[in-house]
């Protein structure tokens, strides 16, 4: 273990070396989210019946919004996947082969290290943009809510890791992977709740797409923290998003065994 953390120390100190850009980017993934409060704003303002029909009322969807940036701030993969196909396609991963480290939790660790940067960087702009909606905020649901919400986001971070790094695998096999993962990503800013709650789906949509693991990478957290996930759906729906977890590692580790096979490289 003390090579990884090791590993988590040179991210921090690596990662911390690019803090206008962490600053940059946190600041203007904020932009469409005051469009999207803007947008909602204006539909509850032009429609009177738009509570019934997402099932959210305009506080309510304006502070789910704001937990989505919480979220995205906590969870989201940047450029994790860029770099693991770059390592493949450049031939670092070589150095892995012969030493006594696995490219898969070295990989986390630089993921968590990531995190705690943009978190660090992050933590300014997010308090305004909270701050600038504080009317909105609500504490979680109640104590249970408390409690699971953080184990929700850990179980989205790993989801949302193991699945991007599957996906860099494919750098085994394909030269360029970037259209793939774009579309990848078009899906999961749809169906994981980014863009809307899943609330304003028809319910035979909502049901087909929790059969996938894309509402677990943002939505269900969100929806423990809100109550609108309790009682014994709440324990069901954290060993679905652990089974989820568990199922993309594996998919991960199957992955790079065999794209390993595929694997080349030459020189020093």
């Amino acid at each position: 273990m003390k090579k990884y953390w090791h590993v988590i120390n040179i991210g921090l100190q690596n990662n911390l070396q690019y803090r206008f850009n962490y600053l940059t980017r946190t600041l203007f993934s904020f932009i469409p989210l005051f469009a999207m409060v803007s947008l909602w704003r204006t539909i509850y303002t032009g429609n009177s019946r738009a509570g019934e029909t997402s099932g959210f009322t305009q506080s309510q969807m304006i502070f789910y919004y704001i937990l989505v940036a919480v979220v995205d701030v906590l969870t989201a993969v940047n450029e994790d996947d860029w770099q693991i196909a770059a390592d493949i396609r450049e031939g670092n991963i070589s150095q892995f082969l012969l030493k006594p480290v696995d490219y898969l939790w070295y990989r986390l660790c630089l993921f968590f290290s990531g995190r705690i940067a943009f978190v660090m960087m992050a933590a300014g702009p997010l308090a305004v943009f909270i701050f600038c909606f504080r009317a909105y905020v609500v504490p979680p649901a109640d104590s249970t809510a408390l409690f699971m919400f953080p184990v929700s986001l850990v179980l989205t971070a790993l989801l949302q890791f193991f699945i991007s790094y599957a996906m860099a695998m494919l750098a085994f096999w394909l030269l360029e992977i970037s259209t793939l993962i774009f579309i990848l990503f078009a899906f999961e800013y749809l169906a994981s709740g980014h863009l809307f709650p899943l609330d304003v789906l028809p319910p035979l949509l909502k049901q087909i797409l929790f059969l996938t693991p894309f509402p677990y990478q943002l939505y269900f957290p969100i929806s423990i923290y809100l109550g609108r996930v309790a009682g014994a759906d709440l324990w069901h729906g954290l060993a679905i998003q652990l089974a989820w977890v568990l199922a993309a590692y594996g998919f991960a580790r199957f992955m790079w065994r065999h794209g390993i096979k595929k694997y080349s490289a030459f020189g020093g």
